[in-house]
């Protein structure tokens, strides 16, 4: 079988691992965010392709959830002592990263063939693809005005609250991309938050129209246990566009595309009243072994739609 994964950040590269555990590489492809890509010190960034890419490499940082294990910090330290932007912290490793990508792209390569060429070196056989070889920023409207998405998320904090979500018009998908989801038996939605890192993804043509057309089944899997967020702010998100932060919430955003949801036990009975085939299970990825079982669960249940 086929299968496509539509991913974005911490939570996105949990499902991405366990997937690629159980899977023949040839038979998992990972369609990543990139509207959180951007140019700092003059360097193309691509957070979520990156913490995909590194995590299934086996060389992401655990505790902070980005960057690369192991890491050293001397030249951002001298950045900040010349007086540089130092609000999105560069390690010395992931320079590397950022500057083998930059000279891809400056000699004439795309976004796809800067990420196939790093996945390859650091030992990544799924393929993961950048949902657009085109820039496709999302834009956040805080109560402080439009700012990028890097901005509010990182250099503040994600503390200005959110008046609604802005993403690009006319964003195109890569052949590559396409591709995947014409072949694709099952479609999953790892839980990422859906409005800034799987929305980004959708709103590229012809993503969404590929999902609510599609032969197999498509399964998300929810980002919200018992009113929170395993990570990151999607119920501050939620609670501040004036969006119930529940199940019910997540699984009429995605109405239209999918078949099936899986959400966690802690929630059990939440959705009894919708007519949706549904997996109530535990969905907080603690450990290796929990990435592994979340996946296999999520597997057999999308593989019970068809």
């Amino acid at each position: 079988m086929n299968i496509v994964l539509l991913a974005g950040g911490v939570g996105g590269a949990k499902l991405a691992q366990g997937l690629a555990a159980l899977l023949p590489p040839e038979q998992l492809t990972i369609i990543v965010n990139t509207g959180d890509d951007f140019t700092h010190l003059g360097l193309p960034i691509s957070p979520d392709l990156d913490t995909v890419m590194y995590t299934l490499a086996g060389i992401a940082n655990r505790e902070t959830g980005w960057g690369r294990a192991d890491e050293s910090w001397r030249t951002i330290s001298e950045v900040t002592r010349l007086g540089g932007p130092d609000w999105f912290r560069l390690g010395d490793l992931d320079l590397a990263t950022h500057l083998t990508r930059a000279h891809v792209l400056q000699n004439g390569g795309h976004l796809t063939q800067a990420t196939q060429q790093l996945c390859q070196h650091f030992g990544v056989r799924c393929p993961i693809l950048p949902m657009s070889n085109q820039p496709a920023s999302t834009l956040v409207e805080t109560e402080e005005g439009v700012l990028p998405f890097q901005t509010w998320f990182v250099q503040k904090r994600w503390q200005p609250a959110v008046k609604r979500i802005i993403l690009p018009e006319n964003a195109q998908a890569s052949r590559s991309v396409i591709l995947a989801l014409q072949k694709a038996d099952l479609i999953l939605i790892a839980p990422s938050n859906p409005y800034v890192s799987i929305n980004p993804i959708l709103n590229v043509y012809p993503v969404r129209e590929s999902l609510a057309d599609a032969p197999g089944a498509v399964v998300a899997v929810t980002p919200i246990i018992a009113g929170e967020a395993v990570k990151g702010p999607a119920a501050k998100m939620m609670a501040e566009m004036g969006i119930p932060v529940t199940q019910e919430s997540i699984v009429l955003f995605y109405e239209g595309l999918i078949d099936g949801f899986v959400f966690d036990e802690r929630d059990q009975g939440a959705l009894d009243h919708l007519d949706i085939p549904q997996l109530c299970t535990q969905t907080w990825m603690q450990t290796d072994e929990d990435r592994r079982r979340l996946a296999q669960e999520v597997l057999t249940f999308a593989q019970s739609l068809l």
